[in-house]
């Protein structure tokens, strides 16, 4: 069943399992992964992206040193400055592959700007940046006005996982504002889509793992849960072992700057969304002398252990679900759910997932609606409100036994197309999270938390819960409790916070920039719905986000839209 036009994607939506999703913001084609997206919910590292809650799926030193050079020669003899001197060679882009979400290959911009990708070279090391390398892919537009031009704006959507080789084309349109000045660029990281893409479970085995029981009633079913986090992580393991240990955010960003020098600049322009505001700031801590003009959208809170931040979003996403409710409500006798208050239909959707655990409906072809899916499918549209009604006509269709909308919702967040095949995103997202959340849980310890999770969530709070099992198995441990984005020196960056997020709560923006520093985060309130405030449309937003990158124009740190 095709997903609704316009659908939110990865990026990052509760599921159950892999990561921190934390969404790649809302994409246009169907099928498409962006933090948006998002991957699934449940994880812990929920605090940084969305979570989205597929079956299972993983959710999941501190960094160091400030400003430093990297440039280093290894024993090997080889240096970062031989790295930084390669050139591009940008060519016309191909179709996305299968591990970015397939399709055609991207439409010319309204003005008959062609896109152009190139392939750059990393170390897989950076301590040994003689050795081996990873290819990343890079795609651009270039600036309208070359002679007014700043430099190169660099995305990234968020997830972690969600490809930029894909997504750009597709928001391209919002951004169109700032291509007057910039060259318009983003990338595949490190382990993501083209970049020396993560591989894990094959497309029947991913279908099996989504649909499994993500959460847990008995020893037997902890069991299985287990056992199938297992099979994911020995599957990455065989088919990924070598890169599995470099595809970290803190390499992700030491790549920002080597793209930077690459394309030529002085300093990183960057706007991040989702977990992209994570790779951000540890791109600011480690390098803040070499931040231009930066803007964070949809704020991860850097600040949050794996259970605080998976609780923010348990609550995140039950709120985002009680003011769809009331916008149903609001309908008068148009709401098809059943219910007089908020928290009846709140009632209704929990007893709909309940049946849905003992029973799955008919979904699409031979699959059915299983409880996980349906889960994900429900956090897949809480993404954007222009998506609400087909949470709505989902909900109803899945209260009748017709469970084809929350499955197409539910495939679309992993990154599943009507062919059956999937992208990357949840296995990047899970070997992404699960190097940088030092924390492990067991089965005991998530028995232990289930209580103030289902306070916060009565929906979602078990799919977080037993998310917090998702990188307990995995081959290659994990490098810290949260990340140090402190960037002293750094010039300001705008930290713009969504009231109604559900994936990256609105207190994560407040966290962030006190965490970046005084005088440097400087704090943007958007009062509104959905995952992203800046391709969400607000007028206001735009109109500073645009005077910011365009003519260097700092708001007041506090400033409110609308």
């Amino acid at each position: 069943m095709p997903v609704p036009e316009a659908a939110p994607t990865t990026g990052t939506a509760p599921t159950t399992g892999a990561g921190r999703n934390t969404g790649t913001g809302r994409t246009r084609d169907a099928g498409r992964t962006t933090d948006a997206r998002r991957p699934g919910l449940l994880g812990p590292a929920a605090r940084r992206r969305t979570a989205v809650l597929a079956a299972a799926v993983l959710l999941a030193g501190t960094a160091a040193g400030c400003g430093g050079g990297d440039d280093g020669a290894d024993a090997d003899g080889g240096t970062l400055d031989e790295l930084a001197a390669q050139k591009l060679t940008w060519k016309p882009c191909t179709p996305p592959t299968a591990a970015e979400g397939g399709a055609t290959a991207p439409s010319p911009l309204p003005d008959g700007t062609k896109w152009q990708c190139a392939f750059m070279d990393a170390p897989l090391d950076y301590d040994k940046p003689g050795g081996d390398t990873v290819e990343l892919a890079l795609i651009r537009a270039p600036a309208r006005d070359g002679a007014k031009r700043i430099g190169s704006l660099v995305f990234n959507f968020g997830g972690p996982g969600g490809s930029g080789i894909s997504a750009l084309p597709s928001f391209a349109p919002d951004y169109a504002a700032l291509r007057t000045r910039y060259d318009l660029v983003s990338f595949d990281p490190r382990g993501v889509g083209q970049s020396d893409g993560v591989e894990c479970l094959d497309d029947r085995e991913l279908d099996a793992f989504h649909a499994r029981d993500a959460t847990p009633d008995d020893a037997g079913e902890v069991t299985a849960l287990r056992d199938g986090l297992k099979e994911y992580a020995d599957a990455c393991e065989e088919r990924s072992g070598k890169v599995l240990p470099f595809v970290g955010t803190r390499n992700a960003a030491r790549d920002l700057d080597l793209m930077r020098r690459v394309l030529g600049d002085d300093k990183l322009y960057y706007f991040g969304i989702s977990y992209g505001t994570e790779l951000g700031g540890v791109y600011a801590h480690l390098f803040p002398r070499r931040v231009g003009r930066a803007v964070f959208d949809a704020v991860v809170d850097p600040t949050a252990t794996a259970v605080r931040g998976s609780l923010g979003q348990a609550k995140g996403f039950q709120l985002a679900l009680r003011n769809f409710a009331r916008d149903c409500l609001d309908q008068g006798d148009d709401c098809a759910l059943p219910g007089s208050t908020p928290a009846e239909i709140e009632q209704f959707v929990v007893d709909l997932l309940a049946r849905l655990d003992e029973r799955p409906v008919r979904g699409i072809g031979e699959r059915r609606l299983t409880q996980t899916q349906a889960a994900n499918g429900i956090a897949q549209a809480l993404y954007s409100k222009e998506y609400w009604r087909y949470l709505e006509q989902g909900l109803d269709e899945a209260d009748g036994g017709n469970g084809a909308l929350l499955l197409a919702l539910s495939d679309s967040m992993n990154g599943r197309d009507e062919s059956g095949r999937y992208t990357n995103l949840q296995a990047a997202n899970a070997a992404i999270n699960c190097v940088d959340d030092k924390t492990r849980f067991t089965a005991e310890q998530v028995r232990e938390k289930l209580p103030e999770f289902r306070a916060a969530s009565p929906v979602f709070g078990d799919f977080l819960a037993w998310g917090l099992l998702s990188c307990g198995q995995w081959p290659v441990p994990g490098t810290w409790d949260h990340p140090d984005v402190a960037a002293p020196g750094a010039p300001p960056i705008l930290v713009i916070g969504t009231t109604g997020d559900p994936a990256t709560p609105f207190a994560g923006a407040r966290a962030m920039a006190r965490a970046l520093g005084e005088g440097v985060g400087i704090e943007v309130t958007y009062r509104g719905e959905g995952h992203g405030a800046y391709n969400g449309g607000d007028a206001c937003v735009q109109r500073i986000v645009n005077a910011y990158l365009l003519s260097g124009k700092v708001p007041a740190s506090g400033t409110v839209c609308p």
